[in-house]
């Protein structure tokens, strides 16, 4: 009985799934089998493994790392310091606030504040640098990527750092170990489950992002995110936007699987 009821609390869920996750891939999955002119084809695939489309998912894998690497050296110390502060559930409120906000509305604020005519700009010009170009860059691409993802990369670090064992470190000092040696061989490792855990939330969908590099880098920098947008929007080739983006998912799954392998090793050690 006692299952049953289960079971009935659990079906929406299951239809949920199945209607807004399993159903939205196998018609992507779908679509990438015709062109543009609906004929059924492999082209899409045949075409997606040519220099422009690989040089593409170069560009989207390298931009990824460089969001989650700047994310982890900011979010690191970031996390440890709010461990030791006061007032912790309101610097979290600070870190968590900047998410309520609409990643489009984000997005035109930092061009007002990079933009010819902002405060930076005008900064500089009192400093004597004059007037630099800081928007249309991979740079402002990278920054305000980082600044968006950084409060996914701070929680799971933190909560990695609530939970472990403080003293273990005072151990690691009594033993003689110096303080670089006691986060190198306490503190990280016992904190690996929550830097994996923020890597792969900034890392996997920063393979996707195609607004900001619109806006912000100008489209200076392209990505999968990117050439998906323009097939569904602006060429009108399903086929070839569904492709990638199967491509994109494939990666993503095999990311997760991977990074699931690694944590399982790492713990067994």
């Amino acid at each position: 009985m006692q299952a049953n009821t289960r079971s009935i609390y659990m079906l929406p869920y299951y239809i949920w799934i199945v209607l807004f996750v399993i159903a939205p891939v196998v018609l992507v999955g779908y679509y990438s089998f015709f062109d543009v002119d609906g004929n059924l084809t492999l082209q899409n695939y045949r075409t997606f493994f040519t220099p422009t489309y690989l040089q593409m998912t170069i560009s989207s894998f390298w931009y990824a790392f460089l969001v989650t690497l700047f994310s982890l050296l900011v979010a690191y110390p970031a996390a440890y310091l709010l461990t030791r502060t006061k007032h912790r559930q309101l610097w979290i409120l600070l870190i968590i606030l900047p998410t309520w906000i609409n990643l489009l509305l984000k997005t035109y604020a930092f061009i007002g504040i990079f933009g010819t005519y902002g405060p930076i700009n005008a900064l500089l010009g009192t400093l004597g640098f004059g007037e630099q170009q800081l928007l249309f860059n991979a740079s402002s691409f990278v920054f305000v990527s980082v600044y968006i993802f950084i409060p996914f990369m701070i929680l799971p670090i933190y909560n990695a750092l609530e939970e472990m064992n403080p003293t273990l470190v005072s151990a690691a000092r009594d033993l003689g170990a110096s303080g670089w040696m006691t986060f190198r061989r306490v503190i990280l490792p016992l904190t690996m489950a929550g830097v994996k855990s923020g890597c792969m939330a900034v890392f996997i969908p920063s393979l996707s992002l195609f607004m900001i590099t619109r806006l912000i880098a100008g489209n200076k920098v392209i990505t999968l995110g990117t050439a998906i947008e323009q097939h569904f929007l602006v060429t009108q080739d399903w086929g070839m936007g569904s492709t990638v983006a199967v491509v994109l998912i494939i990666a993503m799954a095999v990311i997760m699987i991977l990074s699931g392998g690694f944590g399982k090793e790492v713990r067994h050690d």
